[in-house]
């Protein structure tokens, strides 16, 4: 037997049956929070006018004690009824604007749903039924007999019901109707066209639809019969909009801010009520607004204050929502961008994955490289495979498409970096041309440490440097013996992490290191420690009494000045690959020259130093080591008869420099490999200087690297057509020896010129390579400060929404104050006075 096309008469009345029993229960439920009685409303809005008129002097004094008493009770009450002064708000969700709910509204609710109109959900997945057809938005069109299109913007579909209802007739019907749009509604996809002819050509129809235009012209015009209490009701709707305006208000400082919003209760005018409701108390010491909200409080004439923990969260979770809006829109107009990865732990012993969206906005002038914060992730598994899945949920919930990506930086973990199961290879097997981009200020800071490492001097050298500062540092009258002779920078402590830090501590020590050495002499006599005493004593006469230690802080001082100095350019978000490599060529030279001469200007400046300290300027004399050679082992008499300088030269300075210059020209590898992809787009004199075979070659070189599939994101033909033209009208001025155009400046040129399409492409992806994670570092930063150790059971949602909102707080100025109050309203329909 086949199976039956339509329900039966009995099921028919069933489904009619239970239809009816739910559309009478919130019918019931929306009964509790409409006003059912005109009058009661229309007293109510004037005598909350009347009161909001009041503002003098005795406004002063109506926020007092006694508001800490009011009941902040925010679900189903009456007045008259107690409750537990407790800020709560109603856990009621109804939609205003699905028709189910319809029936036997009340004139207020009809008005404001005419005046708001229907409302259409965008991009909704329709239900297939079991003849497998949807309802389609294709409806909503009506075509004439011309050919024209006409809206039908009666025409409304429920997502709950997956039926289709006429607005205006379920609105304004006044007798029984046979057309189930004004009744039950219609879900007969086969038949809706003809259906939908029907009705709209009904005399009913007709009627009902003339009742809603009129009516919406007299709410607009103000001409309605209960004008009066129209024109109170806009008055409230002002309000409270006025009220909720601070309230969001108070919400973005404390986010931005990075500020705890509760204490340990919710009361006015209470000590520990907490940062939120303490600035709303601060608020209403001067603003009328609030006063006249505190005092209906007072009066207990509201019951719906706004001001809970709940509140809080939707408006935190609005504003984030907002934000993140716009910086996925700005990233799906870029098309092409970069993804920054990072872990770390937080208080609550968890990991946290952030996650850094690089790309370049061209919707602006001048041309911006933005680099935005997105979300943490709590990540259980760490490896490879599991970091990965991560990237790919964050991408598809974000509907961003991997295969645009054109960047990927990490730090230089294994999990990470990976070449054959981290994340930079399993996101390559799925896009090749996702450029896989170390962090440059991390592979400085771990050349810095193999410098450290590379030698027994070294490492000796920075054990002294922690081990005076800890002399000082583990007692704070030790450290106020060290005031006393030092008036200028302090003594820092070495990072474990950041090594070119280091330059902080070095300088310290440096700049005053005779004054050290005195205020140790002194720690020596006024001590009672003995250990300390000959600590102290051991370094004041044994290292800051050496001459080879002076050279090492010299030494030093200049590699670490000269590597931070590179390390705080590299981190900058707008960084550059051209940028990049200038400034690694520019290290690599200095410690070429640096291995030459670095070492006589070092003597020259320790020697100053040491005749000031009335230390003797030479190299400690060691004692030579005899021992007995093979009978056919050669002699090596230059290193056995060496001087003392010789041997500091071979064994200590020339060792931490070559190992630098080692270091750096392995691990930058891959910048060596964007340069030859790259480098012809660098700046306008390399684009200039290249001939039309060598422009050729980078041409076809550039679209192999941005191939996929024997798909490229450029044309090597055309690519090299447009540039042949942008190298003739390039001005002057762009290729000047002393200051070219960089890829920016030729970029904002070819943007203004609209006719580069390929160069645009090209121009556009090579901005979008990073060259740091640095981001990802700072937004830890932030991530340290919102979950403390006092807030380690905050929810991942409200620090995700917390974290965005501190981190893009540009984004967030430029929100609009009534979309947010829109979007709360919209929420529950309860909030029908922002409306």
């Amino acid at each position: 037997m086949f199976p039956r096309k339509q329900a039966s008469g009995y099921e028919k009345k069933q489904k009619k049956k239970k239809q009816e029993e739910e559309d009478k229960v919130l019918r019931k439920t929306m009964g509790k929070w409409i006003l059912k009685n005109r009058d009661s409303l229309g007293d109510t809005i004037v005598e909350n006018l009347e009161n909001a008129n009041e503002v003098n002097d005795e406004t002063k004094t109506c926020v007092d004690e006694e508001i800490g008493d009011i009941i902040e009770n925010e679900t189903e009450v009456n007045v008259n009824e107690k409750n537990d002064h407790i800020f709560n708000e109603p856990n009621l969700d109804v939609d205003i604007y699905d028709p189910r709910v319809w029936d036997g509204l009340d004139a207020k609710f009809i008005d404001l749903l005419v005046e708001k109109g229907p409302k259409r959900q965008s991009n909704l997945e329709y239900p297939i039924d079991k003849l497998g057809r949807h309802f389609s938005s294709n409806f909503y069109i009506r075509v004439l007999s011309n050919g024209e299109k006409h809206d039908r913007n009666w025409l409304v579909y429920s997502k709950d019901l997956d039926k289709v209802f006429c607005f205006c007739c379920k609105l304004f019907k006044t007798m029984p109707s046979r057309s189930l749009l004004a009744t039950e509604g219609i879900c007969d996809w086969k038949h809706l066209s003809e259906k939908l002819t029907q009705h709209e050509n009904s005399k009913e129809h007709l009627m009902n639809l003339r009742s809603c235009v009129e009516l919406r012209i007299r709410l607009t015009k103000n001409q309605t019969i209960d004008r009066e209490i129209q024109e109170l009701i806009k008055q409230d709707t002002q309000h409270w909009k006025q009220v909720m305006l601070r309230i969001i208000a108070v919400v973005k400082c404390l986010a931005i801010h990075n500020l705890v919003f509760r204490g340990t209760n919710e009361r006015l005018n209470e000590d520990t009520n907490g940062n939120f409701l303490g600035l709303i108390e601060m608020v209403g010491e001067f603003d009328p607004v609030m006063q006249h909200h505190f005092r209906l409080i007072q009066d207990k004439k509201i019951h719906y204050h706004y001001l809970s923990h709940k509140i809080q969260n939707e408006l935190i979770q609005i504003l984030a929502s907002r934000v993140k809006d716009a910086i996925i829109k700005i990233i799906k107009n870029a098309k092409y961008y970069s993804v920054i990865l990072d872990c770390t732990p937080d208080a609550s012993h968890q990991e946290q994955m952030t996650v850094i969206i690089r790309c370049v906005d061209v919707s602006n002038t001048p041309i911006k490289i933005e680099e935005y914060f997105l979300e943490y992730r709590n990540v259980v598994d760490t490896s490879g495979f599991g970091l990965f899945n991560e990237l790919k949920s964050v991408l598809t919930s974000l509907s961003l498409d991997i295969h645009n990506v054109r960047g990927q930086g990490y730090d230089n973990g294994s999990n990470m970096k990976g070449k054959n199961i981290g994340v930079q290879r399993r996101l390559l097997d799925i896009n090749t041309r996702a450029f896989y981009m170390p962090c440059a200020s991390h592979c400085l800071n771990l050349i810095l440490c193999e410098m450290a490492n590379s030698s027994i001097k070294a490492k000796s050298f920075f054990g002294a440097c922690q081990c005076i500062y800890t002399v000082f540092a583990n007692s704070t009258k030790r450290w106020n013996v060290l005031l006393d002779y030092i008036d200028g920078l302090t003594l820092k402590s070495l990072s474990t992490t950041r090594w070119e830090s280091h330059i902080d501590s070095v300088k310290a020590i440096l700049s005053q290191v005779s004054k050290i050495r005195e205020a140790l002499l002194k720690l020596v006599e006024v001590s009672d420690d003995a250990k300390l005493s000959r600590d102290a004593e051991s370094l004041a006469l044994g290292e800051l009494s050496n001459f080879e230690f002076i050279l090492s802080l010299v030494i030093w001082h200049d590699v670490l000045l000269r590597i931070n100095v590179v390390s705080k350019k590299l981190q900058s978000e707008d960084m550059c690959l051209d940028i990049a490599v200038k400034q690694l060529e520019g290290l690599i030279s200095f410690f070429e020259n640096y291995r030459i001469n670095g070492l006589n200007s070092a003597i020259i400046d320790a020697k100053k130093i040491a005749i000031d300290m009335e230390i003797e300027p030479i190299f400690v004399i060691r004692r030579r080591l005899c021992r007995k050679r093979h009978f056919d082992e050669t002699s090596n008499n230059e290193r056995e008869h060496a001087s003392p300088e010789e041997y500091f030269r071979t064994d200590y300075f020339l060792v931490i420099v070559d190992n630098a210059l080692s270091q750096l020209r392995s691990r930058f590898e891959q910048l060596q490999l964007f340069q030859s992809i790259f480098g012809f787009l660098f700046n306008a004199i390399k684009l200039i200087s290249l001939d039309s075979e060598e422009l050729k070659c980078c041409c076809e070189n550039l679209e192999n690297a941005l191939k996929f599939d024997d798909v490229s994101d450029v044309n090597a033909k055309d690519l090299l057509s447009e540039l042949e033209v942008l190298q003739v009208m390039l001005p002057s001025e762009s290729y000047e020896i002393n200051k070219p155009w960089n890829f920016i400046k030729i970029l904002e040129f070819v943007k203004s010129m609209d006719m580069f399409p390929n160069v645009m492409i090209a121009y556009r992806i090579l901005l979008t390579i990073h060259v740091t994670v640095a981001s990802a570092e700072r937004s830890f930063s932030k991530l340290k400060l919102l979950k403390s150790y006092l807030r380690t059971t905050m929810a991942q949602e409200r620090l995700n929404a917390l974290a965005i909102l501190c981190i893009e707080k540009n984004i967030l100025e430029n929100i609009s104050y009534d979309s947010i109050i829109d979007d709360f309203a919209s929420k529950s329909a309860t909030r029908r006075h922002f409306k």
